[in-house]
């Protein structure tokens, strides 16, 4: 599996990670302190979108920009304290992965709808920052999944045609923003089952070990 100009683009949470419970208390008490009652249907199905699109489709499209991003950084503190006072994990199989592609000469990147200041957290509780060649986060890009923006500037980024790149995504809309992008796409976690991507695994540690070859020689 070597391969030159070829680019992995990694989702972060639910892919690399998964501190959906993390996220989900977080929004709980930031939606409490503005006494809204946030119930988990309504969380879960906006899961994995931007701050911007989730708070406007909950307060409704009025709501002003001040505000948005008031209750948005509100939950993040949040969020960034559970995430360093509880610590976090990589999902199986992430690490013998990164690793495996270094190795064989692919170049990494994350290509993310969380902030900036999550990112850094995570990579600093994590130890895997030296994997990545570059970073797309929410500041980065003007549209959000399942708009293909954040993983075509995570391809600039690294230097690789889409074309040449496969993506690893746990969202229905983070494949559907792959495809859009015309790239390859993994599709991980507990609902994979669901993910119309290229290749499905419930986890990474059960991905064959051709599995990135094999993805990016399938016609597009």
């Amino acid at each position: 599996m070597s391969k030159v100009n070829c680019a992995a683009l990694w989702d972060l949470d639910g892919t690399i990670l998964d501190s959906h419970e993390y996220h989900w208390l977080s929004w709980r008490e930031a939606m409490a302190a503005e006494g809204i009652a946030l119930t988990r249907p309504q969380f879960d199905a906006l899961f994995g979108q931007r701050n911007d699109i989730t708070l406007r489709a909950w307060l409704g499209p009025d709501v002003p920009q001040a505000d948005i991003a008031r209750i948005a950084d509100a939950k993040e503190v949040r969020y960034r304290r559970l995430l360093r006072t509880r610590g976090i994990e990589l999902l199986p199989g992430v690490e013998a992965w990164l690793e495996r592609l270094r190795a064989a000469g692919w170049r990494q990147a994350l290509a993310t709808s969380a902030p900036r200041a999550n990112v850094d957290a995570i990579l600093d509780t994590l130890g895997i920052g030296p994997y990545f060649a570059a970073m797309i986060t929410a500041e980065d890009v003007t549209r959000g999944k399942p708009e293909p923006d954040v993983f075509l500037a995570a391809a600039r980024a690294v230097g690789v045609p889409a074309y040449r790149c496969v993506v690893i995504e746990d969202s229905p809309a983070g494949v559907e923003a792959a495809h859009r992008a015309r790239m390859r796409c993994i599709g991980v976690g507990p609902r994979h089952a669901e993910l119309p991507a290229d290749l499905t695994v419930p986890s990474l540690a059960a991905l064959p070990e051709d599995a990135f070859d094999d993805v990016l020689a399938l016609e597009l």
